[in-house]
């Protein structure tokens, strides 16, 4: 059954870095990738994201991506991650790769090796963004707590109308009882507030998904919670 919401746009802006996205150890693990000599452990986060860069930088192009992609897809065998690094020097892979479910790493990839290599890759661009969503009851509210991620999904798919990509795309998953493919939309997601029959979330997404929202103050929308199993 479809809930009925009032949803404000708080805040809304573009961003092309996730917000501690890399890690010490994760750049620990790059450094172990490519057989850095030096103990990796008596260093701090600072010096490891130091070193990190430089060896990155050190390589081609090509080659650092495949270092990164390694780190980010480790079930992935060499030669699809091969194929990928050659594919992200000519495509914007955040929003292009068909599994939407890579996109989150593929940004954070871009942002790192973009880094390492003043600007020879694609400057990912994503949006961060805040909304306020009001329903009638409180009751409707609950579908936040059943599936957050498929709920606010489909509420900011409502918002864009049928011709909008999203819908076009993930018609099926929006209309049905599951959408395993929200967690590749909206990256991140947060509920920051709670007053009963609004709530406010923060989320992190790309702006090939959000653009619509950019010029929005407010809009109606219809979603709904993924069936329980």
């Amino acid at each position: 059954m479809q809930s009925k919401f009032t949803v404000q746009v708080d805040s809304f802006k573009k961003t092309n870095k996730i917000l501690n996205a890399w890690s010490g150890e994760d750049y620990k693990a790059l450094l172990t990738l490519m057989d850095f000599d030096d103990d990796v452990d008596a260093m701090d986060a600072a010096e490891r994201r130091e070193m990190c860069m430089m060896s990155l930088s050190d390589l081609k192009p090509e080659e650092a991506a495949v270092v990164v992609l390694t780190h980010l897809f480790p079930k992935l065998s060499r030669g699809k991650v091969e194929q990928m690094s050659r594919d992200m020097l000519n495509e914007s892979s955040w929003e292009e790769y068909p599994d939407c479910l890579y996109h989150e790493r593929f940004f954070n990839a871009y942002g790192l090796l973009r880094e390492a290599f003043n600007g020879k890759f694609a400057k990912p661009t994503g949006a961060e963004m805040t909304l306020t969503v009001t329903a009638a009851h409180v009751e409707e509210m609950a579908i936040f707590d059943v599936s957050m991620h498929s709920a606010i999904v489909r509420l900011l798919a409502s918002g864009q109308g049928n011709d909008a990509l999203i819908n076009r795309l993930y018609e099926d998953q929006i209309k049905g009882k599951h959408f395993p493919e929200s967690k590749g939309i909206v990256w991140q997601l947060k509920q920051i507030a709670d007053n009963g029959v609004s709530r406010q979330f923060s989320l992190v997404s790309s702006f090939f998904w959000l653009e619509n929202f950019e010029q929005m103050d407010a809009f109606e929308a219809v979603s709904h919670a993924d069936a329980e199993d």
